[in-house]
């Protein structure tokens, strides 16, 4: 008898496998034990060529694909919590998620996409300057998603025609190396990023580092242009408007070019070949840790406590509007704030073509934003670490295995994964 018992139950559960035959791995805040990492599983599985989908809106914006022994394997490999479903259950699944009456979609993800991260990286002896860390690495490589490192010349050779994603993050594009000038100009760290950013101009044919970091911002402008999707956190959002802005004007006091801003610079800037932001104005002393107005800091006035440092993400029409909806899936509405050189963005700043994604409406700051540029896409994202909330110099990296399920950081991989299933949804 008990032969015949577990031979019925070996064969119920070969059964229950075979008609298993999709994986969900579910986003919503309780049943979701690591949900970084759940988008490098998602990353991983597009990779290996399999079918998967992103549901929008469903259970905190989950995914799903198609069971094999290998990706339940994986899952549990990484800490991925995750559901065995019935062919009928998936089909039963989107027939809901499809209904017209209901605000969620179902996203088919295509192609893997290949991500460039933006970073000087390692000096030629192979040492790192660079003395914060960067967020978007950080979770990249917590999250198993594999990514390559290219700096100025890469981009001006042209090899961002590569790459679907490209990330900035603690980056100047104006030439005045972070304006760190008044408080860290006799540190060593700050001494080499001159000399290497120097260097790096001088070899690629540029009299100034500002000229280097215009040419650059132009290229990437190119990037986006042409299709690509560019991500930017902390100062390399609002720096990057500023340069491509003051294009053909000095806004680079003598402390860092070696001759006098150009005393018209504000009248003179260009506020049509900016992504995001326009008549902001120019901060030029060297003095203030601050490029410009754009930023909502502490120079502009803004004055909120960390415990109440809060910003909400706004629902899309999963249907109608599917990027922004991508890019806010979280199993929150609520993120807790940040601090970074560009913290948030005041309003007044901001174009009128320009989507708002994240608000911190108290004080009338965003903190997330998204637009189109030819038949590309660009998001900005103030801040500079989602789970450090004041990061400083030579502060230590986040360790991410105490915030697997940071919805800070999951709004980075939004981006991330995004260009899987952007295809669909470019200008034509």
């Amino acid at each position: 008898m008990r032969k015949f018992f577990l031979a019925g139950a070996f064969l119920a559960c070969m059964l229950t496998q075979l008609r298993a035959t999709y994986m969900l791995v579910p986003m919503d805040e309780a049943s979701q034990h690591n949900h970084l990492k759940a988008y490098g599983i998602a990353y991983w599985v597009i990779s290996e060529g399999a079918e998967a989908y992103w549901l929008l809106n469903y259970r905190g914006g989950s995914f799903a694909f198609v069971y094999t022994p290998t990706f339940e394997k994986e899952c549990k490999t990484r800490d991925v919590s995750f559901e065995i479903l019935a062919d009928a259950q998936f089909e039963k699944i989107r027939e809901d998620i499809l209904n017209p009456e209901v605000n969620m979609d179902v996203i088919k993800l295509e192609k893997a996409p290949k991500i460039a991260v933006y970073s000087p990286d390692k000096n030629e002896k192979g040492e790192v300057i660079q003395p914060w860390d960067d967020a978007v690495t950080l979770v990249l490589t917590y999250a198993e998603i594999p990514y390559d490192v290219i700096y100025d010349t890469e981009v001006l050779q042209g090899k961002l025609s590569e790459y679907d994603w490209l990330h900035l993050h603690h980056e100047d594009f104006t030439g005045m190396f972070g304006k760190f000038y008044a408080s860290n100009s006799s540190q060593p760290w700050y001494r080499e990023h001159v000399r290497m950013m120097e260097s790096l101009a001088r070899e690629n044919g540029f009299a100034k580092v500002s000229e280097l970091k215009l040419a650059v911002a132009k290229k990437i402008s190119e990037y986006v242009a042409g299709g690509g999707f560019m991500f930017a956190m902390c100062s390399a959002t609002d720096t990057y408007d500023i340069a491509l802005a003051a294009e053909g004007t000095d806004i680079c006091a003598s402390v860092f070019d070696g001759d006098p801003i150009d005393p018209n610079c504000q009248n003179k800037l260009d506020y049509s070949k900016t992504f995001a932001f326009q008549d902001f104005q120019i901060i030029t002393d060297p003095g203030i840790y601050e490029h410009s107005t754009i930023d909502n800091s502490e120079v502009a006035g803004r004055r909120v406590i960390p415990e109440q440092d809060y910003f909400n993400l706004f629902d899309f029409s999963a249907k109608w509007d599917p990027v922004p909806t991508m890019l806010t899936q979280c199993h929150t509405r609520t993120v807790k704030g940040f601090m970074g050189q560009a913290t948030a963005f005041q309003k007044k700043y901001i174009k009128p073509t320009v989507l708002i994604m994240g608000e911190n409406k108290p004080v009338n700051e965003a903190r997330y934003i998204h637009g189109t540029y030819g038949y590309g896409f660009w998001t900005y994202y103030g801040g500079h670490d989602p789970e450090d909330y004041r990061h400083y110099v030579l502060d230590p990296p986040t360790d991410l295995n105490l915030h697997p399920n940071s919805p800070g950081y999951r709004l980075i991989l939004n981006n991330i994964l995004f260009p899987a299933a952007k295809k669909k949804h470019q200008k034509t």
